[in-house]
């Protein structure tokens, strides 16, 4: 289970990397139903300040002894022309041979790199490094457009906004959706993107206003539990299946089937964790029509099949009642 947190700190630190991993798992949310988790910030050097910026320093509290415990050990951003130092590479080894997680946030993946660790392995990073940490390891397989890969017990996101989801597809991971979307409420943020979604689109910004999909996106969430096709979409959206499907790719990353595939495993999870809906049941309210389709894209989103995900993460309150009763499905 994710409990103990190391952050592992280089200078130059990354402020809006470490305060990426500082608010999903370094503030206490237990008034939130959210598990306390023991936050460490480790350096080489603890007590010394370590430049974040020309006028601000960040001091680590632990040293990188308190790594060696963790479940998790996290490296934000570092210099991707200075190697990380030999008790840093040791900590990153140390961390996967004992089978612990590791998470690099943008350019940290460049110290995983040098420690050996990712040889072989699929990994993200921001795309305007992408070629380079290819080039400079070119074991490593470099996906320069997602937000986040896991490959076993390593995580790597990209820059800025992506380590949010990577994080917290950790907390989902070990602690469930439930949690995961309380820390997300809280910071304002989207529960859920999915790792394989590009890290920017061809159109940002909708050429006019009257051309966002999320009205669409509502409808689809208002309709979820029906047996919803792309055709159903897209006749809601006033297009032809063509332009949605383009429009999806644009603005979201995905295809409007794919997108809706996870957005009814996500709904299939939140009600395996919260209420005694039967997986037949469960399969209905979220679209999905039998129990083996939603087996299939279960596992293959979540790793493993909704009875072993209701074992591991429903709560003991979980709802006997219809989940239509006392209020609308929501993603």
């Amino acid at each position: 289970m994710l409990r103990t947190i190391a952050v592992v700190l280089q200078e130059p630190v990354a402020l809006f990397e470490f305060g990426v991993l500082m608010e999903v798992f370094g503030i206490d949310r237990v008034d939130d139903g959210v598990p306390r988790f023991d936050f460490r910030t480790c350096a080489e050097e603890p007590g010394r300040p370590l430049a974040a910026g020309p006028t601000t320093s960040v001091t680590a509290t632990f040293s990188l002894a308190a790594a060696a415990d963790a479940d998790l050990v996290a490296v934000p951003s570092s210099s991707m022309t200075e190697p990380p130092s030999d008790a840093v590479r040791a900590t990153i080894t140390a961390a996967v041979e004992r089978g612990a997680y590791v998470l690099s946030v943008c350019s940290g993946a460049y110290a995983l790199a040098a420690a050996g660790v990712l040889d072989g392995r699929t990994v993200a990073t921001h795309w305007r490094y992408a070629r380079d940490l290819a080039g400079r390891y070119p074991r490593i397989r470099v996906e320069p457009s997602i937000l986040y890969a896991q490959d076993g017990m390593i995580v790597s996101s990209a820059g800025t906004a992506a380590g949010i989801d990577a994080c917290l597809h950790l907390v989902r991971i070990e602690h469930g959706t439930a949690v995961a979307n309380r820390i997300a409420r809280r910071m304002v943020v989207s529960p859920h993107r999915h790792g394989g979604q590009q890290q920017f689109i061809e159109r940002p910004t909708p050429s006019h206003a009257d051309r966002t999909l999320q009205p669409t996106l509502d409808w689809i969430t208002k309709n979820m539990h029906r047996p919803v096709r792309v055709t159903d979409i897209a006749a809601a959206a006033g297009v032809s299946a063509r332009t949605l499907t383009r429009r999806f790719v644009e603005e979201i990353g995905s295809a409007p089937h794919e997108w809706l595939t996870r957005q009814r495993v996500s709904r299939a999870q939140e009600l395996l964790e919260e209420t005694r809906l039967s997986v037949e049941d469960i399969a209905q309210e979220t679209g999905f029509g039998a129990a083996p389709l939603l087996r299939h894209h279960f596992a293959q989103a979540v790793g493993i099949t909704p009875t072993a995900y209701r074992r591991q993460f429903a709560t003991t309150d979980a709802r006997s009642r219809s989940p239509r009763q006392g209020g609308a499905m929501v993603s």
